[in-house]
């Protein structure tokens, strides 16, 4: 499957599934948002959808086989990355359908590029409310820190290498799938000093998750001003509050919300058919 390289020598994974009009996929799973996380969730865009679009997933930077400079995490840089993957494919305008993180792509893809794209699902929305606080989010990147400071960098790269997916791994890092397939990055890795790893840790973390807004990448000023279609299927848990998924369809004036248990079994097919009806609608004529 093909790659593309940005300006900053990092590395995209994308894949093209079906044909029609394009439907970009931005994973579930945080820093591992790759394209196997859908696969493992009750709707699989590529299995799904590809009879009607052309799907285009991916693994965004620092995700699986998308290798990335060990630098902060910047979603400027991600939805750039995203539009060059569109570039790459020839779509000058899309749909996207994004889940968990993928939903503060989706914020930060539209005000960077949102003249390419037609319509959102975002699934599963992460968000700060009264029901958790930064910290919720936070806490991934503790056994990271803990692991680099009680061990050293030589134990923080052997993790890596044993499972590079940071969803699951946390002490490997959010660097870990560079490391593991990367023996020149691996060694550099190695050579830093704990607290310089761990000071960059920080910053990947702040970056990954900004606070003073309950959306992470966009206010609520944006949100009220964001005239993109979007249907919203909600979260339940602490990483993605239903309140944050209402709160969207409050403010944003083109949204409406499913049901948050339009994913159970007795409900999944019908849910489904109601994505790809508004994704049908809101497709431009040929």
């Amino acid at each position: 499957m093909p790659t593309i390289t940005r300006p900053d020598g990092a590395t995209i994974y994308y894949e093209v599934h079906g044909d029609g009009y394009p439907l970009l996929l931005i994973a579930p799973g945080g820093i591992s948002s790759q394209v196997e996380v859908w696969r493992n969730g009750p709707i699989d865009p590529m299995r799904d959808f590809a009879s009607d679009f052309q799907v285009i997933a991916m693994d965004q930077r620092h995700a699986a086989r998308s290798l990335a400079p060990a630098a902060a995490f910047d979603y400027d840089l991600c939805a750039d990355d995203q539009a060059a993957v569109l570039d790459a494919i020839g779509a000058r305008t899309a749909h996207v359908m994004g889940g968990c993180i993928g939903c503060a792509h989706i914020w930060r893809l539209i005000q960077r590029h949102g003249d390419r794209i037609t319509a959102a699902i975002p699934q599963n929305p992460v968000g700060l409310d009264e029901t958790n606080t930064p910290g919720t989010f936070y806490a991934m990147f503790s056994p990271t820190m803990r692991l680099a400071r009680a061990d050293g960098m030589k134990a923080v790269a052997d993790s890596a290498v044993r499972n590079p997916m940071f969803m699951v791994n946390n002490e490997a890092g959010p660097f870990a799938p560079r490391i593991a397939a990367d023996d020149e990055f691996r060694a550099k890795i190695e050579s830093m000093p704990v607290e310089s790893y761990v000071a960059l840790i920080v910053r990947f973390r702040d970056g990954t998750w900004p606070t003073g807004t309950p959306f992470f990448t966009a206010t609520r000023e944006w949100m009220q001003q964001c005239r993109t279609p979007m249907l919203v299927l909600p979260g339940s848990d602490a990483f993605h509050p239903t309140s944050i998924a209402h709160l969207i369809c409050e403010l944003a004036p083109n949204a409406r919300c499913l049901d948050v248990d339009c994913r159970t079994p007795e409900r999944l097919a019908a849910t489904i058919e109601k994505v790809r009806a508004f994704l049908k609608s809101h497709t431009p004529a040929a």
